[in-house]
């Protein structure tokens, strides 16, 4: 009888709870008390606070007293919790729960053009900027998904609008079934950012670089706008508002925290970054950001690699990554990292347990995992008041569990939400999920979670490759200064500088390499390259996109920089594509392999910008037509326009009191008219490079470098009257219209002439044998082997302004420089050694042994997964990954790259 009493008692103990000042009653007006007295439990206040045979008071929605000896007033249903435990309901603060899912999809083919938005009314241009959007206007209770998320103990989670790069306001919510009025906690929470378009049908961005970009405009527009009065605009008022709320930013991976974190120190925001559990491969630098993380504990299935085919198709990387992943929780808690844990990406809420308690195996404390799922979250979106503990005043959010929360086989009973109860399990057995989470635990992973290596890929090493004073003696040295070729010859560096150069060097404590019979030359330098970038290296959306840099987009993982080390190369200079007539800031890097993105560029570099002429900016060969310019004569005008443009701005930026709105675009032509900013154009056909020539005379700025230009040597008297630099190619030929009359003494005529002449690779590949490439001035031009060797050399480091710094083997230059086999313009030569600030970052030695262990660490975790599989873990099918190789007329779309990635369930 007493049983029936309480149920009935618990079944109407929502009236009150919920009961809506502003609805009516459609019958009998029935309000009951919701008063509980829950005694003999153990508490769980939160994560530093238990109070044993406890007594929680709660009165409708609200905890009235959490203690020991409570006095039970009258009018309360006691319910006995004798051996059982209390805890807080878990928070989560990134989920999609309760909102639509929004994501572009492909047309399959070419679809028309969509410059601006086409969102009726007063919004921004581009419909990825969508601060606007509100979720608390468009969330609608998810019966099923808030059941499924109640059984895993959550209470209340953090509704994110996953749609865009300003994504709008998120909302905090219960899980309770009742109305969206009376689960709504926090209708604002926090705003919220990504590099994903999202489903926004414009155009711009294609690239991850686009995105930063256009991000970064908005912050600027919107201060701005705030200070004019000209124009109204409800995305940039909704912008300006969200600035005092928290900032969440959902970043893909280490590299784009890091990006993110960039962008925030700008504009002096500190966001909270959810990021996707891989923080452990640079904790260092992403502690360095001071960002509060909110991460996924979605660990990657084990490859099924039982067929030696397809194991390998598994990169080394993501075997590492399957093994280290559970780890990261831990890692992230022992540098002292603020972080969640969400739920999101997971497969279904109830793998939430299985994998938690697999971090908790990999080093996670209990403490922090509890930390973790209350207290923490529900700071971050500014909900603490509500929820995340146990306290008089708060929330009646609370489950009651069978055992300590961690435990093996703990059951969530009872999820109260609000004060209104919802059973997840009842206590006389075990449902399914619970059966399947006991199962599951039996595959925790062995807690042997291998090592680091930097960069987290093939070929990387355990520690940092150290700095040493290095003395290479008996070598044919080819300087590139005055003294030119010396034979048996000593070279000295120290502190990452060229030391001596001379016959006889004393070591004293330097290590002492024996050259003797080898070739030193200085490291060869890439004056035109596509690697070590993410995203994209095309933001061709528009005519001219000089806003968007090459620097927020270095990708330190790239497997090419080890390759083209191998090469002998030292210094890349990394350059926007061919898209458009004005494209990206390029970037110059120094190939410090295991070094961060910001560690690889070059310090103290001139910026430069892309330009570029031809077949690719008209669109010859892709694109609907719609974007201007389509002909010769459009991409002339292209030019006029965006000089007369800057022109105009620079005046008006001059000019005092005027409330000028600040452009990433044109701020990067205004640097090129005032020579702080330097063109290299991507160029081919004698007319259009007279055109660009005749441009820059009309209009005042001047073109550093022609990059490719196969037809030079038709136009090298030109050239060298204005001081432009010539950077091409050896013998390319025929592989496109408009290099139908490029010949192979292209590079020896301009060269003749007094250009400054370069070889460039504009190609992954090409770049592992530059060193070749100037070999072929020997053969077809008989360009003479010293000057032959600085076309890859000190040639390109007068180009990008370096040859201060590198390019020759002088005393006071970085100690780059590169060990040969035999003659460095031979085929027949390797690298043997390639230093850059005199460490060796490439040695034929070393790379022989990398190879053998990385092997056995394969062989090492095909072993660990198949013992998973076996013992019922669950496994994935191994797919291929490649690097991605960027050329000049690469063009891809970043964000449907990402939805796709996620619709396919990567971490599978």
């Amino acid at each position: 009888m007493k049983k029936i009493l309480l149920s009935l008692a618990l079944v109407f103990s929502g009236t009150l709870v919920f009961a809506q000042q502003t609805y009516p009653v459609n019958g009998s007006y029935d309000i009951r008390p919701g008063n509980y007295a829950f005694t003999n439990a153990n508490i769980v206040v939160n994560a530093n606070q238990t109070i044993p045979n406890g007594t929680l008071l709660i009165k409708g929605q609200t905890i009235q007293s959490v203690g020991s000896g409570t006095a039970i007033p009258k009018g309360y249903v006691v319910i006995d919790l004798k051996g059982k435990f209390i805890y807080p309901s878990l928070v989560d603060a990134f989920s999609a729960y309760g909102v639509p899912e929004n994501t572009r999809t492909s047309t399959g083919g070419m679809r028309q053009s969509i410059f601006t938005s086409t969102k009726k009314g007063a919004y921004g241009w581009n419909e990825a900027i969508r601060p606007e959007t509100q979720v608390n206007a468009i969330f609608a209770i998810d019966t099923k998904k808030a059941d499924e998320l109640r059984k895993a103990g959550f209470g209340s989670v953090n509704v994110i609008n996953r749609d865009g790069i300003a994504r709008g306001t998120s909302s905090v919510v219960s899980l309770s079934d009742e109305r969206e009025n009376s689960t709504m906690l926090k209708p604002e929470a926090a705003a919220n950012y990504s590099f994903n378009k999202g489903s926004s049908q414009n155009d711009y961005p294609t690239s991850l670089m686009g995105s930063i970009a256009l991000l970064r405009q908005t912050y600027y527009d919107a201060q701005w706008y705030g200070k004019q009065k000209e124009e109204y605009n409800i995305s940039l008022e909704a912008f300006n508002k969200q600035q005092q709320i928290p900032q969440i930013f959902e970043a893909d991976g280490w590299q784009n925290i890091l990006r993110a974190d960039k962008i925030g120190k700008e504009f002096g925001k500190q966001y909270i970054i959810k990021s996707n559990g891989d923080e452990y491969q640079r904790v260092d630098a992403v502690k360095a950001t001071g960002a509060s993380l909110i991460i996924p504990i979605n660990f990657v299935k084990a490859y099924d690699v039982e067929d030696p085919a397809d194991a390998r198709n598994v990169t080394l990387a993501q075997m590492k990554g399957w093994e280290m992943a559970p780890s990261n929780p831990g890692i992230l808690e022992k540098a002292g990292i603020k972080f969640s844990l969400t739920t999101f990406g997971l497969d279904k809420a109830a793998d939430f347990w299985t994998n938690i308690r697999t971090a908790i195996d990999n080093g996670l404390t209990q403490k922090q995992a509890l930390l973790s799922v209350t207290e923490i979250p529900a700071a971050m979106i500014g909900v603490a008041d509500k929820v995340g503990t146990l306290e008089k005043g708060k929330l009646a959010n609370f489950i009651i569990t069978s055992d300590s929360l961690f435990k093996k086989n703990n059951i969530v009973l009872e999820n109260w939400v609000q004060g209104k109860r919802f059973i997840t399990n009842k206590k006389d057995e075990k449902d399914t999920t619970s059966k399947t989470l006991a199962k599951k635990d039996l595959e925790k992973p062995v807690l042997n979670a291998g090592t680091l290596i930097y960069p987290f890929t093939a070929f990387g090493t355990a520690s940092p490759l150290k700095q040493e004073t290095v003395l290479l003696k008996n070598a044919t040295v080819w300087t590139n200064e005055k003294e030119g070729i010396l034979q048996n010859a000593d070279v000295l560096l120290e502190n990452g500088k060229i030391k001596a150069v001379g016959k006889n060097l004393s070591a004293g404590n330097a290590k002492v390499i024996d050259a003797t019979g080898k070739h030193i030359t200085p490291g060869l330098i890439d004056e035109h390259s596509h690697i070590a970038g993410t995203g994209g290296i095309n933001e061709g959306a528009q005519s001219s996109s000089a806003e968007v840099r090459i620097a927020d987009i270095i990708n330190s993982e790239d497997v090419n920089i080890y390759r083209q080390l191998a090469g002998g190369v030292t210094t890349s200079h990394i350059l926007h594509g061919s898209a458009n007539p004005v494209g990206g800031q390029a970037q110059l890097i120094k190939l410090r392999w295991g070094k961060l993105p910001e560690e690889l560029k070059f310090a103290g570099a001139d910026g430069f910008i892309k330009f570029a002429l031809g077949e690719n900016v008209k669109q010859s060969n892709f694109g609907t037509g719609a974007r201007f310019p389509v002909t010769r004569m459009g991409v002339e005008q292209s030019f006029v326009d965006e000089f007369t443009r800057a022109k105009e701005y620079k005046t008006a930026l001059a000019t005092k009191g005027n409330n000028v709105r600040k452009d990433l675009e044109l701020d990067a032509i205004v640097e090129i008219l005032d020579n702080k900013r330097f063109i290299t154009c991507h160029s081919y056909v004698q007319s259009e490079i007279n055109m660009l020539m005749n441009v820059a005379d009309s209009l005042g700025f001047k073109i550093n470098t022609f990059t490719h230009i196969l037809e030079g040597y038709k136009v090298a008297d030109k050239m060298k009257a204005r001081g432009i630099n010539a950077s091409t190619f050896s013998d390319w030929w025929a592989y496109k219209i408009e290099v139908a009359e490029a010949i192979p003494y292209n590079g020896k005529i301009m060269h003749n002439v007094g250009i400054t002449t370069a070889f460039n690779s504009d190609d992954a590949e090409m770049a592992r044998r530059l060193n070749q490439e100037a070999g072929k001035s020997v053969l077809y031009g008989g360009v003479p082997e010293e000057d032959a060797l600085k076309f890859v050399t000190l040639n390109p480091a007068k180009m990008l302004h370096i040859d201060n710094k590198v390019g020759s083997i002088k005393v006071g230059k970085d100690a780059d420089v590169v060990i040969w086999s035999a003659n460095p313009l031979s085929i027949y030569a390797k690298a043997e050694k390639t230093f850059v600030d005199g460490i060796s970052y490439w040695d034929i030695d070393r790379d022989e042994q990398v190879r053998k262990d990385q092997q056995n660490e394969r062989a090492r975790i095909i072993k660990k997964m198949q013992e998973s599989k076996g013992k019922g873990g669950k496994t994935q099918r191994p797919v291929a990954e490649s690097p991605r190789m960027y050329h000049c007329e690469t063009v891809e779309d970043y964000a449907m790259e990402l939805n796709e990635l996620e619709r396919t369930h990567a971490h599978e």
